[in-house]
C-alpha cells in the first residue's frame, strides 16, 4: 500500500492545483534519489506515490485540457515506473515537465533541476 493510498479525492481538492503540482514534484524529488539501481523497489514505491497524487489531481481537475496534459504527463511517469532500469535522464525530463504544467510550480526549476 502507498503512502497516500488513503487520501480522498475530498481532501486532496482542498489544495490549490499549484500546491498539488507542487506535492506531486516533491514525490517526484524524492524518487531522484532512489535512482540508483541498488533499491529498485524503493525507486517502484516513489513512482506509485507519485502516479497516485496525479490520479487524485486528474481527478479533481474539471478542466478537460489539464486533465489531457496530466494524463499525458502520466504516461512519462508510468513508463519511470515499469521500467526495468532506472532512467536519471527520463526522470529529470519528467520532472522539469511536471513542474513546467503551471507558473508556480515552474519557478522552482533552478533551485530543483538547474
Amino acid at each position: 500500500m502507498t503512502q497516500h493510498a488513503s487520501l480522498t479525492a475530498e481532501r486532496w481538492s482542498r489544495f490549490t492545483l499549484d500546491q498539488q503540482i507542487l506535492m506531486i514534484g516533491n514525490e517526484m524529488h524524492r524518487t531522484t534519489r532512489l535512482l540508483s539501481d541498488s533499491d529498485p523497489e524503493s525507486r517502484r514505491r516513489g513512482y506509485e506515490r507519485v502516479l497516485r497524487l496525479t490520479d487524485l489531481t486528474v481527478e479533481c481537475n474539471a478542466r478537460l485540457q489539464l486533465r489531457r496534459e496530466l494524463l499525458r504527463w502520466r504516461d512519462l511517469a508510468a513508463a519511470l515506473y515499469v521500467g526495468a532500469v532506472a532512467d536519471p535522464v527520463a526522470h529529470r525530463a519528467a520532472f522539469r515537465t511536471l513542474l513546467q504544467l503551471q507558473p508556480v510550480p515552474a519557478r522552482q526549476i533552478p533551485v530543483l533541476l538547474d
